[in-house]
């Protein structure tokens, strides 16, 4: 395996990602910001912050596997959610789990970031996702 996860004793526990991945291997994958657009380019979950971070995970699993990798190769996650506030952190994380599954995506998460911004590129896009992930 490329990725080795972990979070040492003496970090914030528990979290919903690993604070920590080590990879080892010489491709490396870089998802761009994925948002809630179908292949088509039509919004997805309007208004709906949970559905669109699950869309966005979907976005980003296809682009993935587009390059021979799943979420077990993924190194770093980052999320921009635009107006965040910590009073939103179960919506959010109700996106997560909604994907879990489906995606492939491990829990706890690969080390993740979440970033509150102003605005994103569309008035109605709520997140954005960015994968790293690496293979032999």
């Amino acid at each position: 395996m490329s990725v080795t996860r972990f979070t040492p004793s003496g970090m914030m526990q528990p979290t919903p990602y690993h604070h920590v991945a080590v990879g080892q291997g010489s491709r490396h994958i870089h998802v761009s910001g994925q948002i809630a657009r179908n292949e088509d380019g039509s919004a997805i979950a309007e208004n709906d912050l949970a559905g669109q971070v699950a869309q966005a995970l979907r976005n980003t699993a296809i682009g993935l596997a587009g390059a021979g990798a799943t979420f077990e190769d993924v190194l770093r996650l980052t999320f921009y959610v635009t107006h965040w506030a910590p009073e939103r952190i179960g919506e959010f994380m109700d996106g997560v789990t909604r994907v879990v599954e489906e995606i492939g995506l491990p829990t706890p998460m690969p080390p993740a970031s979440l970033i509150g911004v102003d605005y994103l590129f569309e008035p109605d896009v709520l997140v954005e996702v960015e994968a790293t992930a690496i293979l032999d």
